[in-house]
């Protein structure tokens, strides 16, 4: 009853579920919270709002195949959740197009390693999960990633349901990758499917689920 009412009160996404949906993905949230370390960052505190609701917004992603998945494990090479408070600092090293790399700090508010841990600010996690229609979630973003990661690899083909659906896939995305990322993404899903549907369908066949139908954004 409490992670219902911090889902309630923080997560806007869950209004629009069935009530199966929803006991499904309490069901995902419980084995994500009973498998994955919180650590605060920066002085930071993690508590049980925390976890849930950045639990509850990852098993988002997959609560299309929460039938197949009988509570086995979720996000099977993730060990950590690491919580700032807010946006935070890192290093960054990148190759600009001159050939120079630069090296130095950045700003950032989420990231996925491929070594088994999600970093978070906490201040956008919020935001993102209040307002659906700001297309800014920092966690389905982060755990989009992790997605991707499974197969080894971070280059944009995850493991999809069947052998036949990898060249679709990758035919879709290329056309469609440097337009998305430019103009919208999958947290809005009525604007997603309306001016990219093929791209949606793609996104749709991989998460099992048609957020279009049930979000309002």
């Amino acid at each position: 009853e409490r992670w219902s009412e911090i889902l309630a009160r923080n997560v806007s996404h869950v209004r629009f579920l069935s009530e199966d949906e929803r006991l499904a993905l309490l069901r995902l949230t419980q084995v994500f919270l009973e498998e994955k370390n919180f650590e605060g960052a920066g002085g930071f505190e993690v508590t049980d709002e925390v976890r849930v609701t950045i639990a509850a917004q990852a098993c988002l992603l997959l609560l299309g195949r929460s039938a197949d998945m009988c509570e086995a494990s979720v996000y099977p090479a993730l060990q950590s959740v690491i919580v700032y408070p807010g946006e935070y600092v890192a290093r960054l090293e990148e190759y600009q197009p001159d050939g120079t790399v630069y090296d130095g700090p950045e700003e950032r508010y989420g990231e996925s390693w491929a070594q088994g841990a999600v970093v978070l600010s906490w201040e956008d996690v919020r935001f993102g999960a209040a307002d659906p229609a700001a297309g800014e979630n920092v966690v389905l973003h982060e755990f989009a990633h992790q997605l991707d990661e499974e197969t080894g690899e971070s280059n944009g083909v995850p493991l999809l349901p069947s052998p036949e659906t990898y060249a679709e896939w990758a035919r879709v995305m290329s056309r469609e990758f440097e337009e998305f990322v430019r103009k919208v993404e999958f947290e809005r899903p009525r604007a997603l499917r309306a001016r990219h549907p093929d791209l949606y369908t793609q996104l749709r066949v991989f998460y099992r689920q048609d957020p279009a139908e049930w979000a309002r954004p």
